[in-house]
């Protein structure tokens, strides 16, 4: 995320200064798509760079020193990379925009988002998985999970807006007193006044996300919301203003859709009692 800040405020520092990714690539004897991966928060830049940047920018002071301290934060590891041995590192590049996120939007289709996973349901699932973990690395995910899930409860609580398919809260994970717990544990969540879940019923009927789940990142202004797709074997994120439109549009329709918190939150303890 700062890596993405820092990319951005040197993308306005160019233009302010009238000049062209091309221009700038020329002054400094560099390809001209070096200059455009630094923009796009692709490629990291070196202290020695930064500073040469700055100065065809003509940033002194404290703007300067400013930047130079934002790059050196956008260069160390957050506390995810200490679970590289178990997730992915397109999964962690995720972990890091969630560690800065404001608000997530989340529709899902199937399965409880990991935010919200008990143990138990999770170890469940994962089971399911044709190249299931060792039991070892199991609890290294669930303790990843864990630590995630602090984002909900501390100081500065993450602003989580839900809206789950009938299907997840109805297909049973990891048996019968896991189930009832996981559905509990959501009741439990959803009085949190930072946490918001609705239950999207079968009977609403077709609705635009029917071709899969979806996450909206947050963040506060400057930086612009991006979205989150993910599959069993990476991921993708949009970030042009208009993909980005498209799905805020969908989940504003979804949650018109769905069941409102308080008959959500009723559902599931009716739903935890009939399992």
């Amino acid at each position: 995320m700062r890596r993405r800040r820092l990319a951005g405020e040197l993308r306005r520092l160019r233009k302010e200064a009238g000049l062209t990714a091309e221009a700038v690539g020329e002054r400094l004897e560099l390809d001209p798509s070096w200059v455009s991966r630094i923009e796009n928060g692709r490629r990291r830049i070196r202290p020695i760079d930064l500073r040469a940047l700055l100065d065809v920018y003509n940033i002194h002071g404290s703007a300067r020193e400013e930047l130079l301290t934002l790059a050196r934060e956008a260069r160390q590891r957050g506390w995810w990379h200490t679970f590289g041995d178990v997730i992915p590192e397109w999964f962690q590049a995720f972990v890091g925009l969630e560690a800065e996120v404001s608000e997530l939007r989340s529709y899902n289709t199937e399965l409880v988002p990991g935010l919200l996973q008990t143990p138990d349901y999770y170890r469940g699932y994962i089971r399911t998985d044709p190249t299931a973990s060792s039991p070892e690395e199991i609890d290294r995910k669930i303790d990843f999970r864990q630590a995630r899930q602090v984002r909900l409860t501390d100081s500065n609580p993450l602003q989580l807006w839900v809206v789950m398919n009938e299907a997840v809260i109805r297909r049973p994970v990891g048996g019968r007193e896991t189930m009832q717990a996981q559905l509990r544990h959501l009741v439990e969540m959803s009085e949190r006044p930072n946490v918001t879940l609705q239950v999207l019923p079968f009977e609403a009927g077709p609705h635009p996300a029917m071709d899969g789940g979806f996450v909206v990142l947050g963040f506060q202004a400057p930086d612009p919301d991006v979205v989150y797709l993910e599959n069993p074997v990476g991921s993708l994120y949009l970030e042009e203003q208009k993909a980005v439109d498209r799905y805020n549009l969908v989940f504003n329709h979804l949650r018109a859709k769905a069941l409102d918190p308080d008959r959500t939150r009723n559902l599931l303890a009716q739903v935890a009692e009939e399992a």
